[in-house]
């Protein structure tokens, strides 16, 4: 049997978390281990229970009570090292994105998303993937670009390695990358692991951004 993906989610609205625990519980493959409404006792179940020490993924609001989720986010990350931290928030403030990314995030979702968006992110971040919502991704392929220094951009990557970067930052999986690139998904893997190793980083939302920083971004293609 395939193991389950476990989640726990730090959101301080009730009725939220509801809605997510209904979501999740139709997943077959996840499940949703551990609710918390604020990040101080998120971190304490991380580091001192048992239960959480295999958590897969952190769902992780922002706008949270005293600590808020930008503060926590290195914290969890360090409690829980094996877990995947994707942010599920009201924020789409450009600020917001690009310190949740620099920080480690591995996903950032709206909190207008709806259950198949949120249960395809966590497996395509499970994947070793990106997830990151519509506005959001084009806010970094759009907007960011035109504010970023191009005398950045050195030829770092080859070609296909900025096209498969470029359909990592629109929040694509592995597989849906090799299927429009008419390639398998053992390539696709391939190439990710020499972009992560050239851009030094460890995760697809962290190659996105310094992939913008250097100025690396192909143009829109059509």
């Amino acid at each position: 049997m395939k193991k389950k993906i476990h989640i726990i989610i730090v959101e301080d609205h009730r009725a939220y978390r509801e809605v997510v625990e209904m979501a999740l519980a139709k997943e077959p493959d996840m499940e949703l281990n551990g609710q918390f409404s604020t990040a101080e006792a998120a971190l304490q179940s991380l580091l001192h229970d048992q239960k959480y020490r295999g958590t897969d993924i952190v769902l992780l609001d922002l706008n949270l009570p005293a600590m808020n989720g930008l503060a926590a986010l290195p914290l969890i990350s360090e409690a829980c090292p094996g877990a995947k931290i994707i942010v599920l928030t009201q924020s789409d403030r450009e600020e917001d994105v690009l310190k949740a990314i620099t920080l480690g995030a591995s996903g950032y979702l709206l909190k207008s998303a709806s259950r198949r968006e949120i249960s395809d992110g966590i497996r395509t971040v499970m994947g070793g993937g990106a997830s990151l919502d519509v506005s959001v991704a084009k806010f970094i392929l759009n907007t960011l670009r035109t504010h970023l220094p191009q005398t950045m951009a050195e030829p770092m990557l080859s070609k296909r390695e900025l096209e498969i970067m470029t359909m990592l930052a629109e929040g694509l999986s592995k597989k849906e990358i090799a299927a429009k690139l008419d390639i398998s998904t053992t390539t696709v893997v391939t190439h990710i692991e020499r972009i992560y190793e050239k851009l030094n980083v460890s995760n697809a939302p962290a190659a996105v951004n310094k992939a913008h920083r250097f100025g690396l971004f192909q143009p829109n293609r059509e």
